[in-house]
């Protein structure tokens, strides 16, 4: 087997030597070591298939990590390799501080050096909660060796009084409820315990299993891969498949760059659409893309948009969980459905195009979680991107889990600096706001926080809520998490902390939202609008700044660009996606 360059490729254990100046002895010194494992010199000799373990005890999306490790391992030994897996950083998204954005770019780092560093043929990526997929795909892209991903599936619902519920939409909306004290502390206690029924990513179409959704649509994850729970025998069937699946890539080659093209990102965008996916998506699509020199224009996905309906009926756009997504035949059954606006020769990880295997699986069926494209949930895709002098860069709104009431919408602002700020005063009951005010959050986005939280679903002012308040309008250069609902503006770019026009938005501002018009303005004529930045104070580097956060705060780029680390992104841009319309 050669390479590019002609030369003989280096396989199993020869890939990555460290030089003595003797290679026969870099070698012998190799094999000796992992003798001590037991390995036999027939084992040493097979093609290696690395596993990378995102198991951890932080991080119960990943509880079913250690089956699904020998799952695999058993596939890549039924087609003749030899699994060894590795740990890497795991992101769970509730325990890590000051949040998991922060973070996802370390863990592809970490991804991408440890392909590098260690002798392996292929890949098996191992992810799940919400950070942990983008990361790997990310790393993993730039790293150039065979991979392929796998989930680890989505929990099972619970059931509190008679009603199912799951995490985390039903988290959101039962806290709502308890904050306005439509239900009190007992309930809130119980259903806490029922909320997450088993391990596994969140229940609903939140940014997990939108992810999952998005690499099955890439080409990088087996066809029916997305949607099997966590803790079902198809969930552990998918990872045996992976495993020997993994072995087959070797020999063809088929590294992230064949698979992760132009038309594969568009058809991952396509389908981001039409599930109703998290506006996270976008951002870590953007990021697995620029590794890629792949670039997502924003304007271009809001006329794939508008073109491209919400089909699938899952929460927090529609009713259902992805348990039923999977038992309604997965995403294929979506990708049937967006046959015709699909690039249907796109390669995945099987060596077959997306159209053979969509041609491939089997038979459709009656069932009513994925609507028949001519009959959507909502007529137009579940993202809009919206500009004005409030977001010259853009801004993102999920418009199907919005309310339809306030997508035309002028009101007052009520401005929070920060989240501290956030947090001081949004219960307190002397907060001159009313139900038709627009809140808005400042420097919660990449840099001003840091990190971009999910702070961006503000919570309704207790004292609105107490009166029955569901929704308001809300702004802000942060996140929201995938599970939320409401008419929340998100990813204003540029952010507040480096002198974007959030910055001069004060409380009594007027500001104007239309999503028909896709527009965002802050409604202070110009001359004002230019005195404001004017008057901003410089920005003053945090003295404190060290490791990994100095590394953050000095190289991360803007919502727009995926909030990865300037160096990281590819040197030169080869294709803008979507390329026009259908």
């Amino acid at each position: 087997m050669a390479n590019e360059s002609g030369k003989p490729r280096s396989t199993g254990l020869r890939k990555g030597l460290t030089n003595y100046g003797d290679e026969g002895f870099s070698l012998f010194l190799r094999k000796a070591f992992i003798k001590g494992a037991g390995y036999t010199d027939d084992a040493l000799s097979r093609p290696i298939v690395a596993i990378a373990n995102t198991g951890s005890a932080y991080n119960p999306c990943h509880g079913n990590a250690p089956q699904l490790v020998e799952a695999i391992k058993r596939g890549v030994m039924l087609a003749g390799g030899l699994p060894v897996e590795f740990p890497t950083i795991s992101i769970a998204e509730s325990f890590s501080h000051p949040t998991s954005m922060y973070l996802r770019n370390l863990m592809s780092m970490d991804t991408e050096e440890m392909i590098r560093a260690q002798p392996m043929d292929a890949v098996v990526l191992i992810g799940g909660c919400d950070k942990t997929v983008p990361a790997q795909l990310m790393g993993a892209a730039a790293a150039g060796v065979p991979a392929i991903q796998l989930v680890t599936g989505a929990m099972l619902t619970g059931s509190h009084r008679g009603e199912r519920v799951g995490a985390c939409t039903d988290c959101r909306r039962f806290w709502a409820s308890f904050r306005g004290e439509q239900i009190d502390a007992a309930e809130i206690d119980a259903v806490n315990n029922q909320l997450v029924a088993t391990v596994g990513t969140c229940s609903v179409m939140g940014t997990a299993s939108t992810m999952a959704c998005i690499a099955e649509a890439l080409g990088i994850m087996l066809p029916g891969g997305a949607s099997p729970p966590a803790v079902s025998a198809d969930r552990i069937r998918v990872a045996e498949r992976t495993g020997a699946q993994a072995v087959a890539m070797i020999g063809a080659q088929l590294t992230p760059e064949k698979i992760l093209t132009p038309k594969a990102v568009e058809n991952a965008l396509r389908v981001l659409l039409a599930i109703g996916g998290s506006t996270n998506g976008i951002i870590h699509l953007t990021a697995i893309a620029g590794r890629l020199g792949i670039r997502i224009d924003l304007d271009s996905l809001d006329r794939m948009a508008r073109e491209t309906p919400v089909l699938v009926d899952l929460k927090p756009s529609g009713q259902h969980y992805m348990e039923d997504l999977h038992r309604a035949g997965g995403l294929t059954t979506v990708m049937r459905e967006l046959k015709d606006q699909l690039h249907l020769d796109a390669l995945t990880v099987t060596g077959r195009t997306l159209g053979e295997e969509l041609d491939a699986a089997p038979a459709p069926f009656a069932q009513e979680v994925v609507r028949p494209f001519s009959k959507p949930i909502y007529p137009q895709g579940g993202i809009a991107v919206l500009h004005g002098n409030l977001a010259p860069g853009g801004a993102i709104i999920k418009q199907s889990a919005a309310n339809s009431a306030l997508m035309e919408h002028e009101g007052r602002a009520v401005v929070f600096e920060d989240a501290e700020d956030l947090a001081r005063r949004i219960d307190d009951p002397e907060l001159e706001v009313e139900a038709h005010d627009v809140l808005v959050l400042k420097n919660i986005g990449p840099v001003g926080a840091p990190g971009m939280p999910e702070a961006g679903y503000i919570p309704i002012p207790r004292k609105l809520a107490r009166q029955g308040v569901k929704d308001m309008v809300r702004i802000s250069d942060g996140r929201m998490s995938g599970t939320a609902f409401g008419t929340v503006v998100l990813h204003v770019t540029p952010e507040s902390a480096i002198g974007g026009p959030l910055a001069i938005v004060r409380t009594g501002d007027r500001i104007r939202l239309s999503v028909a018009r896709r527009s965002i303005e802050l409604l202070v004529d110009d001359a004002q609008i230019a005195a404001r930045l004017a008057a901003l104070p410089p920005r003053v580097p945090d003295p404190d700044a060290r490791g990994y956060r100095k590394l953050f705060l000095t190289t991360i780029t803007q919502a727009d660009d995926g909030c990865d680390f300037d160096f990281l992104k590819a040197p030169h841009t080869v294709a803008t996606v979507p390329r026009g319309g259908s």
